[in-house]
């Protein structure tokens, strides 16, 4: 790459660390295994249909199970899940990052029964651009837990937040 092109980069990754983002653990089953994968780059997509948006580095052991159209669900994690949210980042792999928290299943998904939300989704289309897949979930179910006390990223560590209602 050409300074030109390395300082873009870098400047672009230093913007990016001051877009505050929401934590979430995205799940799935596939060939007998499951799989989860911290994340903040999810988003919602449209109402009509309910859908959102996953994206996923094509390096992710996730991305195979993602391709594959296998259903998933974004679990939405509250401030007092962060050490899931770094098992799940890539401190232990495989079925390790199951070993600790309220994992359960639903429609054939492990979903974490304490997360903020549950979104279940059908994996319903993707693109792909660089580095990454870009995944549609549709939604086919969500369950709520608890208050809004969201675990967010940004500037390269977590921090939590707590929405009076």
């Amino acid at each position: 790459m050409s300074l030109e092109v390395n300082e873009l980069v870098a400047d672009t990754r230093a913007a990016m660390r001051r877009l505050a983002k929401s934590v979430v653990i995205l799940t799935t089953s596939h060939a007998g295994q499951r799989l989860a994968m911290a994340a903040t780059a999810v988003d919602s997509l449209s109402m009509e249909p309910p859908s959102l948006l996953a994206c996923v580095n094509r390096s992710a052991s996730i991305f195979g199970a993602f391709q594959a159209k296998v259903p998933f669900c974004v679990n939405i994690l509250a401030r007092n899940h962060e050490a899931l949210a770094q098992r799940c980042g890539g401190q232990v792999k495989g079925e390790a990052r199951f070993a600790e928290g309220d994992w359960r299943e639903r429609h054939g998904i492990p979903y974490l029964g304490d997360a903020q939300a549950n979104v279940f989704c059908a994996n319903d289309g993707e693109f792909y651009y660089g580095t990454h897949g870009v995944f549609v979930g549709r939604v086919t179910d969500v369950a709520l837990f608890g208050s809004i006390e969201p675990l967010i990223y940004a500037d390269a560590r977590y921090v939590g937040a707590h929405l009076a209602m």
